[in-house]
């Protein structure tokens, strides 16, 4: 049974600017526990950097983490989104065809307000799944 998006996101994703250093939103995933954060310029959304984009465009280039920005390694425009009023069908639909794992939320005008991500979809469509329980864990380290 399909949901909208506004009911399982993530409201008030952690943001960091383009200029902001690879090394600084790295410790904030730490620090909130989570795989990503938006990349917003002027409450406008400007990419989506990864725990994976630090690792495969930023430490394996040996770039270094203190210097290197975030707008410079994030997946940049197109990104993906969804709206709030979007449904989870849309958003699985979405993740499977562009295989990824998480999607911004967006307003109309493109204000980021959140996230989903594929966790979110598991725990929604099929509470008993082992990706729900994953996802639904504390996250170790």
């Amino acid at each position: 049974m399909s949901r909208q998006i506004r009911d399982v996101m993530h409201r008030g994703a952690i943001a960091v600017e383009p200029m902001t250093s690879v090394a600084r939103a790295a410790r904030l995933m730490r620090e909130q526990g989570v795989g990503d954060v938006l990349v917003t310029y002027d409450r406008d959304l400007f990419g989506v950097l990864t725990d994976r984009d630090i690792v495969v465009r930023a430490i394996a280039e040996d770039r270094d983490p203190n210097t290197t920005t975030a707008g410079s390694v994030c997946t940049r425009p197109p990104v993906v989104t969804l709206t709030p009023d979007d449904t989870t069908d849309h958003a699985a639909e979405l993740m499977r065809r562009y295989a990824v794992r998480r999607l911004p939320v967006v307003e109309s005008g493109g204000c980021p307000v959140g996230i989903v991500s594929l966790g979110d979809l598991a725990a929604t469509e099929d509470p008993q799944s082992v990706l729900a329980d994953i996802s639904k864990a504390e996250p170790s380290g």
